[in-house]
């Protein structure tokens, strides 16, 4: 039987916590820098309606969370190293990382970074129709269709506009 990886315990953890808290997980890492390990829990409250947006993170929720995921980790002691426990939000200009995102997210600006450059680009701002099956389909300043194969796009991040 396969040892489940730190992150599959970490998030069967936190599930229900998170549930009955209103919070929903946005991403999970459990990765070493240099010669430290760090356990990184991101969250995000819970919208109300399917497709809303999700409300603020704040450094109370955060702590909420911290102090949850501490103790439980302290009971069942799933991680050998030492490591370091950071909760936080994914913050405003977030990945885009699963088809929910990109389902949440339709209608707002996107900064996408490209593998290869397209027509001399390598990253552009646009307005994000969809992700389809194949390509991701965004709409720029002056209302033209830009598509572009799923395999080029290296990562999708929310803009950040003030």
């Amino acid at each position: 039987m396969l040892k489940k990886k730190t992150t599959e315990i970490v998030a069967e953890l936190l599930a229900p916590f998170l549930k009955e808290e209103g919070y929903e997980l946005y991403r999970l890492e459990y990765v070493k820098e240099a010669k430290d390990w760090y356990l990184r829990v991101f969250i995000e409250t819970s919208p109300k309606e399917p497709g809303e947006w999700p409300g603020n993170v704040g450094t109370d929720d955060c702590e909420k969370v911290s102090r949850y995921l501490s103790e439980k980790m302290d009971e069942l002691d799933p991680i050998e190293q030492n490591y370091y426990l950071e909760v936080s939000s994914p913050g405003m200009d977030r990945p885009l990382l699963k088809e929910n995102d990109y389902i949440r997210y339709r209608g707002e600006l996107v900064d996408v970074k490209l593998y290869e450059s397209i027509n001399g680009k390598k990253s552009l701002t646009a307005k994000l129709i969809e992700m389809g099956e194949t390509d991701l389909k965004l709409e720029d300043e002056n209302g033209n269709l830009i598509e572009i194969p799923k395999e080029k796009v290296s990562i999708t991040r929310l803009s950040v506009v003030f």
